[in-house]
């Protein structure tokens, strides 16, 4: 990566081990892309329920060459594993990995055109 990692902690407080797994993340998302230029990582715990304990949400904001900015910032709703933070950085960086896949697919011509056919583009053979 050419621009350092940011990680940002909103409503929690900053946690080594928390930026440890969000590193180790990262890194396995270079194996998918070399050229990654920037990501900007946001863990957040912004429900304070009662009765529920909070639902922590991970943002992940990388820019890529050729392809601009992948951001996963899903809504996990109520999902009740997403009170693990670590749960929570698992999903929204597999989401994050789907994204970069399916970029790296389309920009390496592995993924096919469904382009619009007319009929005189055909050839018909008599």
């Amino acid at each position: 990566m050419t621009v350092p990692l940011e990680i940002v902690f909103q409503g929690i407080a900053p946690s080594e081990a928390i930026e440890r797994r969000i590193k180790t993340e990262v890194h396995k998302l270079e194996r998918y892309h070399q050229r990654i230029t920037a990501c900007r990582v946001v863990v957040e715990a912004p429900h304070r329920r009662h009765s529920k304990g909070n639902l922590f949400q991970i943002r992940v904001h990388m820019t890529v060459p050729g392809h601009g900015d992948l951001v996963a910032n899903q809504n996990h709703g109520d999902k009740h594993e997403h009170e693990d933070a670590y749960v929570a950085i698992r999903d929204s960086f597999a989401a994050t990995r789907r994204q970069l896949q399916d970029f790296v697919r389309v920009h390496q011509g592995k993924v096919k055109s469904h382009g619009n056919h007319d009929a005189a583009d055909e050839a018909v053979s008599v």
